[in-house]
This record gives C-alpha cells, structure tokens and sequence, in this order.
C-alpha cells in the first residue's frame, strides 16, 4: 500500500471514524483516487507522529495539511521526510519539495540528506513504478528536481585534476537508473577522487575508447532494467575484456537477481552500505599509504 497502512486499519478507520471514502467498481470492488491516497499518506505522517486517529478525524483537509507541513519542517526523522517528498511528488509541488530538502540540508548537510532522505525515497519510487502506484508525470516530476540538485550539487565540488584514485561511471544501453549513477559520482566526487562521467546508453565500443583516453583504476556502473532477458555474467565477461586492469565495481536489481558474485577483477556492492563500505576501505588504503 502506497501510505504504508495496512488495509484491514484503512478498513477499520472507514467503518469507524468515516475518515475516507472508497469509490466503488460496478462489481464492488473498492478503490482510491489520487485524492484519497495523498489524504491517506497525510494521516499516515501525523498517526506515526502520535496523532490519534480520533483526533485526526475532527480536522478537516487543509488542517492535517498544515500540521504535516510542520512536522516535515522540524521533524527529521526518515520515514516522516521520505512520506513527505512522496507527497509533495503526487501533488506536483515543488515548492512543498524545496521546503523539504532546505530544510534537511540546512539541519544535516547533503550528502547526509542524500543517504538518509534522498536515496530511500528513490527506492520507493522504483516501487511505486513497478507497481502502478503513481503517473509517468509525477515520476518524473520528481526525478527532474532531484537530477538538478544532484547536478548542483556537484558543480559545488572542485575538479579533483591530480587525485590518487580515478573512476569511469557509466550505465550500459538500455539502463535508465541516471539518478542512482549521479548519486555514485557525488558520494565519489565528494571524497576528493577524479570521475568521468559517460552517463546512459554507453556502448562497450565507447567505453573502451574512454579507457584507453582517461587512466582510471575503476569502472562503475548500474545493472537494474537492462538484461532481463540477458546474462549480465556474459555481459561482464565482455566488460572485464574492455576495461583490462581496471577493477569493476558493478550493482543493481539484475545483478542480485541473476547471482552475480564477486571475483576476479569484478567487485558486487549490493545496497547502499556497499557502496559506502567500498568508499571507505580506499580511503583507509590512501591514508596508510
């Protein structure tokens, strides 16, 4: 369920405190509009922020409206800010998402923002995706704010021109996942290391003419959407051939679900912790170093 409530208390806050209103299907079967699904997310936030639900009832719309503002404005705790940027992304307001990410960013910082808002919001909008909770226009919507704040973001850090350590980040034809690849070059960028950035739709010609052009000591890239109906393990055999003595470090849906493991010259990050897991390590090598 989209408001993370489970049906049967939906059910229960109808028939009780008549809070919401299902339409219904010619068969009976019962549904929600969009209106019904960003009244439901905005008593989900003021209920796990201990608003009883008998009190939530006696205010109207614009009342639970104004208090979640609030609560997202001072509250920062995860799973209140990520409802409210779920919010603010059906509703098309990017003044409610401004508000959100200041906020965060002033209270936190941003790469903060980003690991502990940002990214599991992301995860949930790929849920939401696949699973036809929202529209392609709020999906993208949202992606466009937070690809301009990524970008932002990174034209704040200063070009690392003589680092240690340098990367090739890219995401193969096919692979959409841009907004989890900028997040990768910023959590990169931010630790003082060099990136290339090819972006989507990289053909395996193109990267092995960058390789040969920009010395880096790894590729990265997302495996998420692409290779359904391929084998990633042949699709990495070809990559270890094109990158040479480069390490791979490689993650995504498709790599999980199709058992890739880590070997020679290939290294799995499989979530978040990974990845920063991966970060940390070279930067302990560079100090003893």
């Amino acid at each position: 369920m989209l408001s993370g409530i489970k049906a049967h208390t939906i059910r229960i806050w109808e028939q009780r405190y008549n809070i919401i209103q299902p339409k219904r299907t010619p068969t009976n079967i019962r549904f929600y509009e969009d209106s019904d699904l960003r009244l439901l997310l905005n008593i989900s936030i003021l209920n796990k922020n201990g608003f009883k639900i008998s009190k939530i009832a006696l205010m109207d719309e614009e009342e639970i409206r104004e208090e979640v503002n609030r609560l997202s404005s001072g509250n920062f705790e995860d799973t209140v800010q990520v409802d409210a940027m779920t919010i603010s992304m059906m509703e098309l307001d990017e003044g409610k998402f401004e508000t959100i990410l200041s906020s965060n960013i002033r209270a936190i910082g941003f790469e903060r923002t980003m690991l502990e808002v940002i990214y599991p919001f992301l995860d949930k909008l790929s849920l939401l995706w696949l699973t036809g909770s929202i529209h392609a226009v709020q999906e993208s919507f949202i992606s466009n704010l937070v690809r301009q704040k990524l970008i932002a973001a990174l034209d704040e850090i200063p070009y690392a021109q003589h680092a240690e350590k340098s990367f090739i980040l890219y995401l193969p034809e096919g692979e959409s996942q841009e907004l989890s690849l900028l997040f990768l070059q910023y959590l990169i960028r931010n630790r003082g290391h060099r990136v290339l950035y090819l972006g989507q739709n990289t053909s395996l010609v193109d990267l092995a003419e960058a390789c040969k052009i920009f010395k880096a000591q790894y590729v990265v890239s997302i495996i998420s959407e692409a290779f359904t109906r391929q084998s990633v393990h042949q699709y990495l055999e070809d990559l270890k051939k094109v990158c040479q003595d480069k390490t791979i470090l490689i993650t995504g849906y498709q790599v999980l679900v199709q058992g890739i493991a880590s070997g020679t010259g290939v290294r799995v990050m499989k979530n978040l912790e990974d990845i920063l897991h991966v970060l940390a390590e070279m930067e302990e090598v560079s100090v003893v170093s």
